[in-house]
């Protein structure tokens, strides 16, 4: 702990070590600064040390989802699966932080409660909650998109004698669920990975949907050695496509072919071979499914049709069919048997849209149509997405602006990257950047490099302070909604747009243009000298 008196003086302060906090280290240390990270958890890895719920996995493959900055990582670093599940993505992590000799300027159990802007000094003055005080000339936020829950607020939770889990905060030595019975409230991607698991050991197992997501088989196993022979040999090519393609993952493979500009037949067999290879490469099926209604329903017909061929119960596959939003404008979850496990005789699907969840009981759950007796409860109702880090930290810039206040009618940033009357303050990953929408892995890269360049830019000609400027951030809003309004993404009640967490603003928060659109952007703003920025030193 430090004299709080006598800050201790830093270049950065990066807050978090999951895959951006690590690479912001290893990057701006070879670029000779100081910087530490500061990180809530006892271990590295983000996401992938919080998230151990039963079938954790990453829905991008593997090779696409790792880091691209040093070769010698990529050679000597072998997956196992074709999608990685949470074990070893967290040990890739620890690798990592291990062979570029991180932990010395990471400090664990440490949580960041404040960061105030010092407009004399031109720094930050950032607090943790275990009375460290760091003065900084930067600091950089990489909490990360999902990474503070969405926690059940439902009547008499407190009254309940059996045990309950969220799927975020799972305990790290695993749950045991063998002759229970068991409640999963939410149907979103952790459940959809856990159900399956949580299904084959339950005595049984109630599943409670409020709304149903769209969702497509990973066909996960053993990495093909083929692929991985052919991913080395055109590995800086395909890393470049995926660079410069629009969700960042080369095995998507967009076509410019519209869905209704081929006959019935031949769409069906563009689908089923996308359905075949598995993943997110449905979404790469034709061109036009995420702004035309028209060709949009032809890839949730085709999907109806999968779930009503698997789920037996013509019933459950009507109540597990989405039927209130477009295909793919919620987050298309990929999974391994989750529709499959509705065929058990030991689940049971219930339809809370129609009779919804009342309390809570000392034994179970109640709808307003039957009660249930449980011996352990899963919340797997998500996350407080892309704000509730931030906001979650007392940030005060210019004037002692909070940024909750700014952003209580909504997220406002420029380029998703900083905030107006915020200097020298980054956001990784933040609302109005790619972010979810994208490999995060791929645009985590593009954002560590960007602000490393503006940092050389910055140096190199003596400025101090950078700070985004408030009609830049007010167009960047603008633009951010009005490529989402092109699309038919604000048509699904999604946490895309905080539709998840009561009271929150609904605001579309990811930039839907493209991780290369978007890559582009931001190079023309840093060859224009950071137009839209205004850069100074101290006290001019």
């Amino acid at each position: 702990m430090t004299d709080p008196q006598k800050p201790t003086s830093l270049d950065v302060v990066i807050v978090g070590a999951g895959f951006s906090g690590l690479y912001l280290l290893h990057k701006l240390r070879g670029m000779g600064f100081s910087a530490r990270v500061f990180e809530a958890a006892d271990g590295v890895g983000g996401t992938w040390y919080w998230n151990r719920y039963p079938g954790a996995r990453v829905d991008i493959e593997s090779q696409e989802y790792s880091y691209s900055f040093s070769d010698e990582l990529q050679d000597d670093w072998q997956w196992t699966e074709r999608y990685a599940a949470q074990p070893e993505l967290l040990a890739y992590l620890n690798h990592v932080a291990d062979r570029f000799d991180l932990r010395g300027d990471i400090q664990l159990e440490t949580r960041v409660s404040s960061a105030v802007f010092d407009e004399a000094a031109g720094r930050w003055t950032v607090s943790t909650d275990k009375g460290d005080l760091v003065s900084a000339r930067f600091c950089i936020m990489a909490t990360g998109s999902l990474s503070v829950t969405n926690d059940p607020k439902f009547e008499g939770m407190e009254t309940f004698r059996g045990k309950s889990y969220h799927t975020g905060r799972w305990p790290h030595g695993g749950v045991d669920f063998t002759g229970q019975r068991v409640g999963v409230i939410g149907t979103g991607s952790s459940a959809i990975q856990s159900i399956p698991q949580i299904a084959a050991q339950a005595d049984h197992l109630y599943v409670f949907q409020r709304t149903p997501n769209y969702s497509v088989p990973a066909h996960n196993g053993p990495i093909d050695q083929h692929k991985v022979e052919a991913w080395k040999t055109n590995r800086a090519e395909l890393r470049q496509k995926a660079r410069e393609s629009g969700a960042g993952i080369v095995a998507v493979e967009p076509t410019e072919q519209s869905a209704l500009a081929v006959s019935d037949e031949e769409r069906r067999e563009v689908f089923e071979s996308r359905w075949k290879r598995g993943g997110f490469a449905i979404g790469g099926a034709f061109i036009d499914t995420a702004i035309d209604p028209a060709a949009n329903a032809t890839a949730a017909e085709f999907v109806a049709g999968k779930i009503r061929a698997i789920v037996k119960d013509p019933k459950v596959a009507d109540i597990l069919t989405p039927k209130t939003y477009p295909f793919g404008t919620k987050r298309l979850c990929v999974d391994t048997g989750y529709y499959e496990t509705f065929n058990r005789d030991n689940v049971t699907l219930v339809d809370v849209s129609k009779a919804p969840i009342e309390a809570i009981t000392p034994t179970g759950l109640r709808t307003s149509q039957a009660e249930y007796a449980l011996d352990s409860i899963v919340f797997a109702i998500g996350f407080d997405a892309m704000t509730g880090a931030l906001n979650a930290i007392d940030i005060r810039g210019r004037g002692g602006q909070s940024l909750r206040e700014k952003w209580a009618g909504g997220p406002l940033t420029y380029l998703g990257l900083m905030v107006a009357g915020f200097p020298n303050l980054f956001t990784m990953t933040g609302p109005g950047s790619p972010s979810v929408l994208s490999n995060m892995v791929v645009s985590i890269e593009q954002h560590v490099e960007w602000i490393a360049n503006l940092l050389a830019y910055m140096g190199d000609r003596q400025l101090s302070v950078i700070e985004a400027s408030p009609q830049a951030e007010a167009g960047w809003v603008a633009h951010v909604n009005e490529v989402a309004d092109m699309t038919l993404y604000p048509k699904a009640n999604s946490w895309y747009l905080g539709a998840n967490i009561p009271g929150k603003p609904r605001v579309f928060m990811p930039y839907v243009g493209g991780v290369g659109v978007y890559r582009q952007l931001c190079d023309d703003v840093a060859a224009k000298g950071y137009e839209g920025f205004a850069l100074s030193a101290q006290g001019t």
